[in-house]
């Protein structure tokens, strides 16, 4: 499980280290892809590969199904973490996500996303407030 809010810097060749705590779940392979609110996903590989087979069950027919997957899997890439823990994120992923140097990585229980620093802080300013008001809805029967 990954958890935690993690600030490595992203280098000028768009490489990124991977916090000590999350480099054991990922040391066998990622799939990186774009997230919502212009985030990165982090996904250990055997975990994407889990989530796409989910995901080739539904209706083609239906299209939001075929936008949702195009936009998935066109901007997935594949990686294998280097010695030190690094990933290199493809340029496509940073620009969707507007990463620049500073770089907020955060564990969301099986997957990992990444942010830029800036707009990360601005998106946790405005849930935090409603976190505690929302459990009830978002996970009804649990809290």
């Amino acid at each position: 499980m990954f958890l935690g809010t993690h600030a490595p810097l992203l280098d000028d060749k768009g490489r990124l280290v991977l916090p000590a705590k999350f480099r054991e779940g990922l040391a066998a392979g990622l799939v990186l892809t774009k997230g919502q609110e212009r985030s990165i996903v982090v996904w250990p590989a055997a975990e994407f590969a889990s989530y796409a087979e989910r995901l080739n069950e539904a209706s083609r027919s239906d299209a939001q199904v075929r936008a949702y997957l195009r936009v998935l899997f066109s901007g997935a890439f594949d990686e294998i973490p280097d010695r030190q823990g690094r990933i290199t994120v493809p340029p496509a992923l940073r620009e969707y996500a507007g990463l620049h140097r500073e770089v907020v990585v955060v564990g969301n229980g099986s997957t990992v996303e990444m942010w830029d620093a800036a707009a990360w802080n601005s998106y946790l300013a405005t849930q935090e407030d409603a976190f505690s008001a929302i459990s009830e809805e978002v996970v009804p029967g649990i809290l």
